[in-house]
């Protein structure tokens, strides 16, 4: 099954916005992730009997095979979507700048992908010891 790139944001609004980066124009919005998934949804599902109809597949031709969408988050829409993090804290537990981690969170700066990387390692290696915790 074919894998799509879905990028996960979350605007100083406070709504959601997933966009699949290698298909343009392609988007759905909403007051929940879970809304904005369902929007998702419902754009494919447009485009796919658009094109069905028209036979003019372009970009949408990814939609033509099975696939499943890869949701990821950008680096700001996780820390939106998570505002609960301390973000100097995590910095400090995950070996950052703090100044730079505060950066990646507004959007100021783009982190590159060794960077990403850390930084998603991190957290899930958090979440595991978390998902250990008992009381």
């Amino acid at each position: 099954m074919k894998k799509i790139k879905a990028i996960i944001e979350k605007g100083n609004d406070g709504l959601y916005s997933i966009y699949l980066p290698d298909v343009l124009g392609m988007y759905g919005t909403g007051e929940t992730e879970a809304e904005a998934k369902e929007a998702l949804l419902e754009a494919v599902d447009s485009a796919k009997e658009y094109v069905e109809e028209t036979g003019m597949w372009g970009d949408y031709v990814v939609f033509k095979s099975d696939f499943e969408f890869d949701y990821r988050y950008d680096l700001s829409g996780f820390f939106k979507s998570y505002s609960f993090f301390d973000v100097s804290a995590l910095a400090g537990r995950l070996g950052l700048n703090a100044s730079l981690l505060r950066r990646y969170k507004s959007g100021i700066s783009k982190a590159e992908t060794k960077q990403k990387e850390k930084i998603e390692q991190g957290i899930h290696n958090l979440a595991n010891e978390l998902s250990a915790v008992k009381f």
